[in-house]
């Protein structure tokens, strides 16, 4: 290792969270010689240890729990469930645990040089690594791609303390229920975790600046979360205008327009988003620019304004999500290799909400359709008109398409209710292939299905599904 050090390297990633390692791994099976730096002890990064994993396995009991509950409806009942805590932090562990040591595997599997630490920028062709052991030394190389993803956005007023004002990662870890749980921030990540602590028990509110539940999202979608979203106290239209931490309370004094209420909490979740880790590797000190948006500017093959350098993921821009991130990872990857072709044109990103009802979307929405000069139509497939949706009890859901007038082409498209998350691939692919309605329409789907709604939402363009009467 001491040797391997003090020779230039090949391609180096800055990273390893879902884009850095697809990165290090498309490169090493083109037979780049490539070295990954990440401080964690295996590749994973955010979305593994302390994101995308870890909450959808809570995610997963907290749903499995509430079933089992609504399953009295339908004439099968069971006692309460009893919740340990520990036993189910420790299975998410135990998931995580095991996916990360895969991919450490898969690292060496592929011989790619792994070192635990960080990396910083000193110039165009030279890192400055500091290894978690305390080690520091240079290393030069010929090719680099940053991919240091992001953090929890912060909010001044507020200190994140871990014990009484919580950010994701305290969350994640599942050390209690609290009895009264504020959630500050109506997005992605505060309805995914408030559900968790909903099913499991809490007394959650959901505290959030704007009119409604996700913010940009379809609002269509989001009204199928909001009439059976899990939630005590909904503050729209709020701003926390302090948060004072006492010895086993949190009080928390909420305004809404000229109006202020104080309210006590067991523990407030701060779930506001976001934001890019694009200075963590100073690559400024390498020539790489960054905008006043805080994202590394690239072009579509990925590079920077640094001709051997590229970024990747949550730190170039929305939508920061982790498949994003591992698409423009290999793109990068084979971009440095010299394939021919390789660039990033992904027509859409699909986005995913695992709240129950699930939502997902890609594509045009309707919201981006009223402000542009497209002339499309906009189709809804009620799940209530579903047989698949009606056996499961799950009828409070929607599938809809927006297409192109003209050429009928399928422009974007969403779906909330159950498995919405494992149908919108199917809208995705016709977006990526200019597939029309009627290609959708006379594809055949199996019955009975949930993906049946997105045929006859295809069909509705025309006038003519199977289950419904358009007036």
């Amino acid at each position: 290792m001491a040797n391997s050090k003090k020779e230039k390297k090949e391609l180096v990633v800055i990273g390893a969270g879902p884009g850095g390692y697809a990165a290090a791994f498309r490169a090493a099976d083109l037979g780049i010689k490539t070295t990954l730096i990440d401080p964690e002890a295996n590749p994973g990064g955010v979305c593994l240890y302390r994101g995308c994993i870890p909450s959808k396995a809570l995610l997963h009991v907290a749903k499995v729990k509430k079933e089992a509950t609504e399953l009295s409806n339908f004439g099968l009942s069971f006692d309460e469930p009893e919740i340990d805590v520990k036993k189910i932090a420790k299975w998410k562990d135990g998931v995580v645990k095991k996916l990360t040591g895969g991919l450490g595997q898969l690292s060496k599997a592929r011989k790619v040089e792994f070192i635990q630490g960080k990396a910083f920028f000193k110039d165009e062709k030279t890192l400055e690594v500091e290894e978690n052991s305390g080690e520091s030394y240079e290393l030069e190389f010929e090719n680099a791609i940053i991919a240091t993803g992001s953090t929890p956005t912060e909010l001044p007023n507020i200190e994140v303390d871990h014990k009484l004002i919580w950010n994701s990662k305290d969350a994640l870890d599942l050390k209690e229920i609290p009895k009264k749980l504020l959630v500050i921030g109506g997005g992605y990540i505060g309805l995914e975790l408030g559900s968790v602590y909903a099913n499991l028990g809490s007394e959650v509110s959901i505290a959030e600046m704007t009119s409604g539940f996700l913010p940009g999202a379809d609002r269509d979608l989001v009204k199928v979360f909001g009439k059976e979203q899990p939630f005590k106290n909904l503050y729209f239209d709020t701003k926390v205008e302090k948060v004072d931490p006492k010895k086993k309370k949190v009080e928390v004094v909420l305004k809404s327009g000229d109006k202020e209420e104080k309210k006590k909490f067991d523990k407030v979740l701060v779930a506001i988003g976001r934001q890019p880790n694009a200075k963590a590797s100073k690559p400024q000190n390498a020539g790489v620019e960054i905008g006043e948006d805080g994202f590394i500017k690239v072009f579509n093959n990925r590079k920077t304004s640094a001709n051997n350098i590229y970024a990747i993921g949550d730190i170039t821009g929305q939508p920061m999500l982790a498949h994003k991130a591992s698409h423009e990872g290999r793109v990068a990857a084979e971009v440095i290799k010299g394939e021919k072709g390789s660039t990033y044109d992904a027509k859409v990103i699909p986005a995913i909400v695992f709240t129950d009802p699930e939502i997902a979307w890609c594509g045009l929405t309707e919201e981006q359709l009223k402000s542009s000069n497209i002339d499309a139509k906009v189709v809804k497939f009620p799940w209530s008109a579903s047989g698949r949706a009606k056996a499961l009890g799950t009828d409070n859901g929607l599938t809809k398409l927006i297409v192109d007038k003209e050429s009928e082409v399928i422009l974007g498209g969403g779906v909330a209710g159950k498995n919405a998350g494992s149908l919108i691939p199917e809208i995705a692919l016709a977006i990526e292939m200019g597939t029309t309605a009627r290609d959708l329409s006379l594809t055949v789907h199996p019955h009975p299905t949930l993906s049946e709604t997105i045929m006859e939402s295809a069909e509705l363009f025309y006038g003519s599904p199977t289950h419904i009467v358009d007036n």
